[in-house]
């Protein structure tokens, strides 16, 4: 069912009705790749694809995307054979049939995407996109500066090379330190693995961002819904 285009943004959450208009009017809103500056323009929200600045807005009412705060000691999955605590318990109260974004380990707390929207989801996921990813670790020893260089330049895992993108002390003491990490690669337990391989095992491990997205204030099981400016950036990412 087709409505008119300035209501399709606003219920989107990219700016007020009146507002919409104006962002028309100046030529910054496209529809399937076109410009459009007609006011009373009417689109399909479910196959149209809208842009404005260039940048993808979530038309689909249906679709919805959710940043969650996994406590440690959860699996990552919206179901376990084994009776452990799951990403489901947390989102009950959703009618929508959710599909996770990659993996946090058991033991790693913090931001976990959750989405019904199965080609976001793929995209997210997958390694050519390159999304990164950002933890914060208190890691055993007193760490060096000099870490740093040694991990952005790269080290050599048992299943091959691997390095992260960013590296940042934040407090190095005698019996632990506390590093933040950011890397684009998804290999299983990665973080654990390299920490452990430079002699500074991890004690505890929290994403703190995935992508653009930033767990903020949430705290563990709690969990809000990515919309507006923030979703489109994200979709933007991806190329949708």
């Amino acid at each position: 069912m087709k409505e008119r285009l300035q209501k399709v943004m606003a219920n989107a959450g990219v700016a007020s009705r009146r507002h919409s208009e104006v962002l028309i009017e100046q030529g910054r809103v496209s529809v399937n790749g076109n410009i459009v500056r007609t006011l009373g323009t009417k689109v399909d929200p479910e196959t149209d694809v809208i842009h404005v600045d260039g940048m993808p807005i979530a038309t689909k009412q249906d679709d919805i995307t959710i940043a969650l705060y996994k406590p440690p000691g959860v699996v990552s999955t919206m179901e376990d054979e084994m009776g452990r605590p799951s990403l489901a318990q947390y989102v009950e109260d959703r009618p929508e049939r959710l599909y996770h974004v990659g993996r946090l380990d058991e033991d790693t707390e913090g931001l976990i995407l959750l989405s019904n929207n199965g080609e976001l989801t793929h995209r997210l996921t997958h390694p050519s996109y390159e999304i990164q990813k950002t933890y914060v670790a208190r890691v055993d020893g007193q760490v060096t500066r000099g870490l740093g260089k040694v991990l952005e330049k790269g080290i050599t895992l048992k299943d091959g090379p691997a390095k992260v993108d960013k590296f940042v002390l934040r407090e190095s003491q005698p019996r632990n330190s506390i590093v933040e990490l950011t890397l684009h690669e998804g290999r299983n337990r990665l973080v654990r693995r390299m920490m452990g391989e430079v002699g500074h095992p991890v004690l505890e491990l929290v994403r703190i961002q995935f992508a653009n997205i930033k767990a903020g204030r949430l705290k563990p099981g709690q969990y809000r819904i990515i919309g507006g400016s923030e979703l489109s950036t994200l979709m933007h990412m991806v190329n949708l």
